[in-house]
This record gives C-alpha cells, structure tokens and sequence, in this order.
C-alpha cells in the first residue's frame, strides 16, 4: 500500500451533538475551518487513519491526538486529556513508514544542548539530562511533543520541518518534556 493509498483512506466524522446525533461533517483531509459545516462538535468517529483536532480554527490553540475509534461524547474527552470543549479544526497526519528522526535542543533558535532522536522518549530530563526543549528539526516521521514526562499533558503534532522557537507558535511558556512518533500501531 503507497503512502497515496493510505492517506485516501483516512476519514474522521464530526458531529454537533454527543452520542453521534445531529448535523455530521465527515472529512478526509485537512480542514482548517470547521465552522461553515458545524455550529460546534460535541463527538466524533475516526473511522481510520489518525488526526490532529484544535480548539481553533487554522490549527491554532490547544490540539488532541486523535486515532481510530469513536469518541461519543467532548466531557469523556476531556477526562481522557482534551482540554478544550469544541473542535474548530484538524489535520489528516499522514502515514509514515520508514525512520523517524528529530534533533532537539534545549534553547530556542537551535541553541544549547542537542541530541538526535529516532525513538519515544518518555522523560527527555532523566534520558538526556535536559531541563526543557525549545526548537527542533524534525527530518523524519510525525511526532507528538508533551508537556509532561510521560506523555501527559498538553501535546503538540511536530512534522518535518524546522522549530525554531515553540514560543513563536504561540507554546509560550510550555516545556516539552517527552516524545513519541506517531506510528500506525499507537
């Protein structure tokens, strides 16, 4: 199956109302702006593949790591580590085969301490001896950033690219504290 194929099969449901009721949009793709579909979403169903759900629209604000399953009601997400009440936006995260590679460092702009990644991390204090992550590259895969050790806390959805200061895209005063790749299997 080609990367093509995989992604086409992705397809995640939203609903205005708990329990799977109401007004649906269903999408393939990214979607910056759910608005002009939904009032608002109080449940969803991920039918396959995975995705990225924000507070805001243009992938803005809080965002909740979402897989295949179905999520009938928004307060039953929030006890399962959502902290918003509504999704306004989301994004397809496209199967990744092959390594997973980012480059982390402890200050913004690439600055400080770094080490190279190709696998999670749940505590990068007590692996790395890092106090805080600032900026990464990400070369290779999709990977999720948590607040808190042990993947708890707020997350943030890293693809390749540069991240030059996690400041600038509105993560002030949040400390990235352990990794995962986002693999089929999570």
């Amino acid at each position: 199956m080609t990367t093509t194929d995989r992604t086409m099969m992705c397809k995640i449901t939203f609903y205005e109302e708990k329990n799977f009721q109401g007004r649906s949009y269903e999408c393939m793709s990214d979607c910056s702006d759910m608005s002009s579909y939904l009032s608002r979403c109080q449940s969803c169903r991920v039918e396959s593949g995975c995705f990225m759900v924000y507070e805001r629209n243009n992938y803005m604000g809080q965002q909740f790591f979402m897989r295949r399953g179905e999520y009938n009601d928004m307060q039953r997400m929030m006890s399962m580590g959502m902290m918003f009440d509504n999704m306004k936006s989301c994004r397809m995260i496209p199967y990744h085969r092959g390594q997973f590679r980012m480059k982390i460092y402890e200050r913004e702009n690439y600055g400080g301490q770094s080490y190279e990644m190709m696998d999670d991390c749940d505590n990068i204090q007590d692996r790395h001896r890092m106090s805080d992550c600032q900026s990464c590259n990400v070369m290779d895969g999709h990977w999720l950033m948590y607040e808190q050790a042990h993947y708890k806390g707020r997350m943030m959805y890293m693809r390749p690219g540069e991240y030059r200061s996690f400041r600038d895209m509105g993560m002030s005063g949040m400390r990235f504290m352990s990794m995962r790749r986002i693999m089929e299997s999570m």
